[in-house]
């Protein structure tokens, strides 16, 4: 058993794990966490990343250091993706992280992003869809997982990765560039809808979607538009980790996210306060995802990046 800590620095928020990862099977979850501390504030009209959210994430990043070393993880790896990947002056977020972490982030490439993401999110597909008295989803999957500032779509089965590919599409990204209205207007949704759809075309450029048999779904926005299909009186990871969403209630989730005020979206009971600002976005990639793609439903997964930095620095 080795005990490990993993940290997620995307666009949007920073996620710890401290688990014990065995040579194969199911880890254990000792700490899970996430805070929304925007890094990517501004990234994609400015280049460069704001010193306030540095910041943010350097407050943050401080909590978890010392919670690793007092779960007594023995290795630590943190992953830093869209913003900082981006960002002009990436020299100075890299240069908090040495000083606060004690040592540098992994500024991870898009298709590296797509990978780990893989691996976090099927190693226990199996598990979530017994838990859920479902059969177990058909591979090859197609894992979709919708960040702040992109979006990484990746191809596989049991055997690994066949395909993978990154696109700057993401709930940060899409909000900031076209979603200012309250509730956003027919126009805005309409030009941030033609940003998805040109993106899926190099998607289908690189990765043979047409071949899934599973379209698996990661990350907040994905999650938050499964707690509110499935009606739930607040946040449950186990009622939403392996559930199985029909389009037909993504799209109905996504027409009442773009259609409500900040007031009404910050009023649900499963909306984390640092996604109300961004939660109509990423519904709306994961609507035009499966409608461009004719994909009838999503398996929800709780697991992703995070869970496949951990299994891969345990030697999974």
């Amino acid at each position: 058993m080795t005990r490990v800590a993993a940290i997620d620095c995307g666009t949007n928020s920073i996620r710890l794990l401290v688990a014990d990862v065995p040579p194969e099977g199911a880890h254990t979850d000792l700490l899970r966490r996430m805070e929304v501390v925007r890094l990517g504030q501004g990234v994609d009209a400015t280049g460069r990343l704001a010193p306030e959210a540095i910041e943010r994430t350097r407050r943050v990043l401080a909590e978890y250091a010392g919670q690793a070393r007092e779960l007594g993880a023995t290795a630590v790896r943190m992953v830093a993706t869209s913003a900082s990947r981006d960002a002009a002056n990436r020299a100075d977020f890299e240069d908090m992280v040495v000083a606060t972490l004690g040592q540098l982030p992994d500024v991870v490439p898009g298709d590296e992003e797509a990978r780990l993401s893989f691996l976090g999110a099927t190693a226990s597909l199996d598990a979530a869809a017994a838990a859920h008295g479902q059969l177990a989803p058909r591979p090859p999957y197609l894992v979709v997982d919708i960040g702040g500032g992109s979006t990484e779509f990746v191809l596989g089965d049991a055997g690994g990765v066949r395909a993978a590919c990154s696109v700057d599409v993401g709930c940060v990204r899409l909000t900031e560039r076209h979603l200012h209205g309250d509730p956003p207007t027919a126009d805005e949704i309409q030009r941030a809808e033609a940003d998805i759809r040109a993106a899926l075309a190099d998607v289908v450029a690189t990765v043979p979607v047409h071949e899934a048999a599973t379209l698996v779904g990661l990350a907040g926005s994905v999650t938050t538009v499964a707690a509110l299909a499935l009606d739930l009186p607040a946040y449950d990871a186990d009622a939403i980790h392996g559930s199985r969403i029909p389009v037909a209630g993504v799209r109905s989730v996504t027409a009442g996210l773009l259609t409500a005020t900040r007031e009404r979206r910050a009023a649900e009971a499963v909306m984390h306060p640092g996604r109300v600002d961004v939660i109509g976005a990423g519904s709306l990639v994961l609507r035009v995802i499966m409608d461009a793609f004719a994909l009838d439903d999503v398996v929800v997964s709780e697991h992703d990046i995070l869970d496949g930095i951990a299994l891969r620095l345990a030697g999974r």
